[in-house]
């Protein structure tokens, strides 16, 4: 594994010229598999969901309880479009940003989109149990995701390129991103 990241990462080196956006659903692996591909590709590593937090002064959480849903996708709007601005980097995103259709259009035309694909059982797995899932919080944890994939999963199909993720080693999806990101790179757009 260890050759094959390294040979895939040696085919993307200077050529990641915009953002590489990670979509998906919570606990889908955005953020782990976007510092694993950050540290192959010489990028820096930003999570959306931290930068909201900096920028709030407060958990999304809190911010969810105060200010309710729509005030949040509203901070997380502005917060998306000032890091596409910025440096291209490895940008894990929350799980409802992409859904926006505002951010959709921006990170279309300004990033490359990677849908981050996991089943629901794996989601579960990596979500229940977690304190910082909002939405989860809100009832039964296997009928929200079930719901939210039934909704979300259509829009995240409009990704640049999509990826699949397993129980396996993150390093598999990672190789699989830089794949796609080769392939994508290398087709007519």
């Amino acid at each position: 594994m260890a050759e094959e990241l390294a040979l895939l990462a040696s085919r993307l080196m200077g050529r990641i010229e915009r953002t590489v956006v990670l979509v998906g659903l919570m606990g889908a692996g955005k953020s782990c598999v976007g510092r694993r591909l950050a540290s192959r590709l010489g990028l820096s590593f930003v999570d959306a969901d931290a930068e909201f937090e900096t920028a709030a002064g407060c958990t999304i959480s809190d911010y969810f309880a105060r200010y309710g849903e729509a005030a949040f996708r509203e901070g997380e709007r502005k917060v998306i479009a000032r890091l596409l601005d910025a440096a291209p980097v490895i940008l894990a995103t929350g799980g409802g940003a992409f859904v926006d259709p505002d951010t959709r259009a921006r990170i279309k035309q300004t990033g490359i989109s990677v849908w981050i694909r996991a089943d629901l059982d794996l989601l579960l797995k990596r979500t229940v149990g977690r304190d910082h899932r909002p939405l989860l919080k809100q009832g039964d944890p296997r009928e929200i995701l079930g719901r939210l994939m039934d909704i979300r999963y259509p829009i995240y199909a409009e990704a640049d390129i999509t990826v699949d993720s397993s129980d396996e080693a993150p390093e598999a999806t990672v190789a699989r991103v830089m794949a796609g990101l080769i392939d994508y790179l290398e087709s007519p757009q």
